[in-house]
């Protein structure tokens, strides 16, 4: 029973379009699609993937149809973000918060977005303490699965893979080096990185205030 969830969660996972929004309520695609697998989520749960993923996700489930649930949100155009260079300050919020590690540059220094790599997830605006991103369309009326392609989910679930492999290795820090009153100690100590829960929490709690910007700019 176990290998046959687990099968069924690599499909449908192949199905959803890999943007890491956690609009679906889960910490990411994985998640949400180990929670359909094993009947404790709907498959009507993600907005990038629109009427048409849950189409996908129908066929491949059996489980019949169904519209959108709204309190994840809507079937929008598919965004990317742009940073405002001149406002930005350099605090690397976003980039902690970026799945697919788009966002690129140093503290106290410009930060930029590679556009190729964006999948539009919504996660480093709330986390901009001065507000300096902001979201453009990136396909014109287009929404859901037709402004996003099976490649370009591969490639951001890719992107992700190795964003969640690069903040799994533990780093390293160097220790001054020893007195003439102090034994020779080892250089490099391992540092062990920030749990999995923080950065999940973290995160809920920056797409609750994306939430909130979203009921505000509607009303």
């Amino acid at each position: 029973m176990a290998a046959r969830a687990s099968e069924l969660a690599q499909q449908i996972a192949a199905l959803l379009p890999q943007t890491q929004c956690m609009r679906c309520g889960y910490p990411d695609c994985a998640a949400y699609a180990q929670a359909i697998a094993v009947g404790e989520a709907a498959i009507n749960r993600c907005p990038p993937g629109g009427a048409e993923g849950v189409a996908r996700l129908s066929a491949l489930t059996g489980k019949p149809p169904m519209p959108l649930d709204a309190a994840c949100g809507q079937e929008t155009v598919r965004s990317v973000a742009f940073i405002d260079e001149s406002a930005c300050i350099g605090c690397t919020l976003c980039l902690k918060v970026c799945p697919t590690d788009a966002i690129v540059g140093t503290n106290k220094r410009m930060h930029t977005v590679i556009e190729a790599h964006c999948t539009g997830c919504e996660l480093c605006l709330p986390a901009c303490p001065v507000d300096c991103i902001q979201l453009e369309n990136a396909s014109g009326t287009a929404t859901g699965w037709n402004a996003w392609s099976q490649a370009q989910a591969e490639a951001a679930r890719e992107r992700y893979a190795r964003h969640q492999r690069r903040r799994a290795a533990p780093s390293v820090t160097l220790t001054p080096a020893p007195t003439a009153a102090q034994p020779r100690a080892t250089v490099l100590t391992p540092v062990s990185p920030s749990s999995a829960q923080a950065r999940q929490a973290a995160i809920a709690a920056a797409m609750e205030r994306a939430r909130e910007k979203r009921r505000g700019t509607a009303g």
